[in-house]
């Protein structure tokens, strides 16, 4: 077995697009109508080959509500590694990209949340050496 696709729900595509691709640097992959969504994923530059991020249209009812609830709680949607995360805070940071406070160290990682303008937080994540 492989994991091949990991999803975040997000509110709208394309805006889910312009971000994860104009801001956080992915390329798109697949972009298939599917009635009146798409399967639309991304895949990371920097990223093990084949792997890819589903950009899961939000037409479940039900998980609005466990979208809301996970931003409520400070609980990320998904993680990105990083090698330097200070770095990729101020990259981000002078993108327009809403953070979470400052990062911080955590034992065997140092992380910083932040907001993808689509309803969900992700943790950048640099591990220890």
């Amino acid at each position: 077995m492989q994991i091949r696709f990991a999803s975040v729900m997000v509110e709208n595509q394309d805006k889910a697009l312009r971000f994860y691709t104009t801001i956080l640097g992915f390329v798109k992959s697949k972009d298939i109508p599917m009635g009146q969504f798409r399967w639309l994923t991304v895949t990371s530059p920097e990223g093990a080959e084949g792997v890819e991020l589903v950009l899961e249209p939000m037409g479940f009812p039900p998980a609005q509500i466990y979208q809301k609830a996970l931003i409520a709680a400070g609980i990320p949607a998904t993680a990105f590694i990083t090698n330097n995360v200070q770095s990729g805070y101020q990259r981000l940071k002078s993108l327009g990209v809403s953070f979470r406070g400052e990062s911080k160290s955590m034992g065997p990682i140092t992380a910083v949340l932040f907001e993808d303008t689509c309803g969900n937080l992700i943790n950048l994540v640099q591990p220890s050496a």
